[in-house]
């Protein structure tokens, strides 16, 4: 029998001490032999404390002194990996580490350097926020444009890369553009990406959802950033 895949998994975590417990729990049963890395970007909701009394030989820990955002939090879980293979993993529930079985064929085949997992591409979605989903959609047109990609979702929280690919890049966005910046940088750095469906079970604000509308500005104006300026 063929040893099992190593991968490692990033999961920056910014005030989710309801959820961060069994997201760390989901992706140790995803089926690799996975290395956790959690980084807690500063929290206050009691999750930095539910952490420093997790214990487990596949999780490291690591945590900000003060809130530098998601891009920080997954610079430094990258610069800690050490498997070949390295997923994003949200703390939040909304995504799950299940769909890591098929977003690592393309990677394992030799296909892909990097794997979007794609809430609109047919995939088992929870129904809600129309406006949400339309800001998505126009991020990623105007995502597509200027990297001349044909992504269906730039902003989805699941991605999957080659570790050797990822770590040629110079990554320096801190917050949640992050997303456009990574997806420009490979673009131009001619990466071969593929696209997957995964499940997406999407929260309310009213559970705890913090993208917003100036988020969605934010995103848009990185894109162009990424694109003309660094």
């Amino acid at each position: 029998m063929a040893d099992p895949v190593k991968i490692s998994v990033v999961i920056p975590v910014y005030n989710e001490v309801k959820t961060i417990g069994e997201v760390i729990n989901r992706v140790l049963n995803c089926g690799f032999d996975t290395e956790v890395i959690v980084v807690d970007d500063a929290s206050t909701d009691g999750t930095r404390e539910f952490l420093h009394n997790f214990h487990h030989s596949g999780v490291k820990v690591f945590y900000h002194s003060r809130n530098r955002g998601k891009g920080a939090a997954l610079r430094m879980g990258f610069a800690a990996a050490s498997n070949p293979y390295l997923f994003v993993q949200d703390a939040d529930l909304e995504y799950d580490p299940n769909d890591y079985q098929v977003m690592i064929k393309p990677l394992l085949d030799g296909r892909a350097d990097m794997v979007y997992g794609s809430r609109f591409l047919g995939g088992p979605h929870r129904v809600l926020l129309y406006w949400h989903y339309l800001g998505n959609r126009l991020i990623t047109l105007i995502s597509n444009i200027m990297s001349d990609l044909n992504l269906s979702d730039m902003e989805t929280g699941m991605k999957a890369f080659a570790r050797d690919k990822l770590l040629q890049l110079r990554l320096s966005a801190n917050r949640f553009t992050f997303e456009p910046e990574i997806t420009i940088k490979a673009g131009r750095a001619r990466w071969r990406i593929y696209e997957v469906p995964v499940s997406y079970s999407g929260r309310t604000y009213d559970e705890g959802k913090k993208i917003g509308w100036r988020d969605a500005i934010t995103a848009i104006c990185a894109i162009f950033y990424y694109r003309f300026l660094d």
